[in-house]
């Protein structure tokens, strides 16, 4: 029973086995078979699009070929057009060379004839200078003197009857307005000294700030400089440490950065943390506080004159003069009291006294920048006003208070005259006496170097100068021209503030004796 069982199972196995060999042979005929007709239909494609592409590239070449032979056409006739036009030129240029040989013929033959013409000349010349030799020897046997001498002395006599005559003119027109105005002007001046005091400071190109101990030193330089290279990068201030005893010095020209330098330092030695990056942030208290002090100075000068507010520009730049000084005086004191003088002399004659005022104020406003700036300080402080919108009289007098620009308008005038009113009076600018005894010793040798000088005497701390002359030498005439000449040599060869006065005295004794 057992073995029917596997004998039906071994058959079935078997059937089963055939049928699926019939199966895969079949799936593989009919593979085949599309297999043949995806090839075959393939190969009609491809030979269908072959023929296409064949097609379109013959097209492409025809294109092709047309437009080779249009360009080729087009470029031809364009060289045939070139030729003719060069041929047109050098048909021109042979025209043109013919006419520049004929030019060339008729230019040889003028020249020729001007050739002939100047031999004619210079021999009819050479005629006349012997002529005018003989001549000219005649006259000075004539005359007694060569030509050379009488054309001198003609000139000088010229010259100085010129000179002569202008001077006499020029004091004609002094006398007349200094007969009218001479009284007035004295009186304005008077009056607006009498009402104006200021007092001035004198201030160095160095700062000193103390230390408590010399110990502090080596904190201040720092591990091999650091701490002083870091400084003077940050500041622009050179920082001295020498042998002074319990004191370093702070050297430099902006004073503004010596005074953020100076408060820097004194902050860090009373805090003694003394390294790069609190350096960096003392400076920055530091400034800070120097600008509060520039904004304030500007209110407290602004308030004193009774001005109105400028804008932040402006009181940054008025401010800054607090730390300038010129020969000593500080700037910003000099301006308030050029704002008054100016002020109050406009006030005396009827002119706008606060327009004065503000230009006498602002007349040195360029000396804030004009370390950092190129050009005088007179234009700079005028381009500083005309920037933020200033009145036209107030530019031009700040530009023109040292004649560098011509002056419109009479307040001008008057803030150049307090201007020198200012510096000059005495005490007002620091000097050293051994530059005053040179500037006395220097006034009366200029004086004493011109001919018909008897003697010469500086007065009034160096702000007059007297000279003496030979009355038998020097007549009223030459006295003026004299006092002209010694005033333009001073001005080209010394420099002082203000002015300086030349007067020239000439009398004439008659002495006579009763026996």
């Amino acid at each position: 029973m057992l073995s029917l069982y596997l004998l039906v199972g071994f058959v079935s196995a078997l059937v089963a086995s055939l049928i699926v060999i019939v199966i895969f042979r079949t799936k593989i005929g009919k593979l085949q078979t599309f297999k043949t007709e995806l090839l075959e239909s393939a190969r009609k494609e491809g030979e269908t699009l072959k023929k296409e592409l064949i097609l379109e590239a013959k097209d492409e070449a025809i294109r092709i070929k047309q437009k080779s032979e249009d360009e080729y056409n087009e470029k031809l006739r364009d060289i045939r057009n070139m030729e003719r036009e060069i041929q047109k030129r050098e048909s021109n240029l042979d025209r043109k060379n013919e006419s520049m040989d004929q030019r060339y013929e008729s230019l040889q033959k003028f020249e020729q004839n001007l050739k002939e013409k100047e031999t004619a000349i210079a021999e009819r010349g050479e005629d006349l200078e012997k002529l005018i030799d003989e001549e000219q020897v005649r006259l000075e046997k004539i005359a007694g003197m060569t030509r050379e001498e009488a054309k001198q002395n003609l000139k000088e006599s010229l010259y100085e009857k010129a000179r002569i005559e202008a001077q006499v003119k020029v004091r004609e027109i002094k006398e007349s307005a200094v007969l009218n105005a001479n009284k007035e002007a004295k009186k304005v001046i008077i009056e607006a000294i009498q009402r104006s005091a200021a007092d001035h400071t004198s201030e160095s190109t160095v700062a000193v700030v103390p230390l408590p101990n010399d110990q502090m030193k080596g904190r201040v330089i720092g591990r091999e400089g650091r701490n002083i290279r870091h400084f003077e990068s940050l500041t622009g201030i050179e920082l001295i440490v020498d042998d002074t005893p319990e004191a370093v010095v702070l050297s430099g020209f902006d004073p503004v950065r010596r005074e953020v330098a100076r408060i820097a330092l004194e902050k860090l030695i009373q805090d003694g943390r003394i390294h790069p990056a609190r350096i960096e942030e003392m400076i920055e208290k530091a400034s800070k506080e120097v600008e509060e002090s520039i904004i304030q100075a500007a209110e407290e000068a602004t308030l004193e004159l009774g001005l109105p507010h400028f804008n932040a520009e402006m009181m940054h730049y008025i401010g800054s003069l607090k730390y300038r000084t010129s020969y000593g005086q500080n700037i910003l004191k000099h301006s308030i009291e050029v704002g008054w003088l100016s002020g109050l002399m406009a006030a005396e004659l009827g002119m706008d006294g606060q327009m004065a005022k503000r230009a006498g104020f602002l007349h040195d406003i360029g000396k804030a920048i004009d370390r950092n700036v190129e050009g005088t300080h007179a234009l700079i402080g005028a381009e500083i006003a005309r920037r933020n919108k200033e009145d036209k009289i107030v530019v031009n007098a700040i530009e023109s208070h040292h004649e560098e620009v011509e002056m419109i308008h009479p307040i001008s005038a008057l803030v150049q005259a307090a201007d020198a009113i200012s510096g000059s009076r005495r005490g007002a600018r620091g000097q050293t006496l051994e530059n005053y005894i040179h500037r006395m010793e220097k006034l009366e040798e200029i004086s004493n170097s011109f001919k018909g000088v008897s003697k010469t005497y500086a007065i009034q701390a160096g702000r007059e100068v007297r000279v003496i002359v030979e009355e038998n030498q020097i007549d009223d005439a030459a006295s003026d021209l004299l006092a002209e000449d010694i005033a333009n040599k001073i001005q080209n060869e010394l420099t002082y503030p203000g002015q300086i006065k030349v007067t020239v005295l000439r009398e004439h004794r008659s002495i006579g004796y009763a026996k």
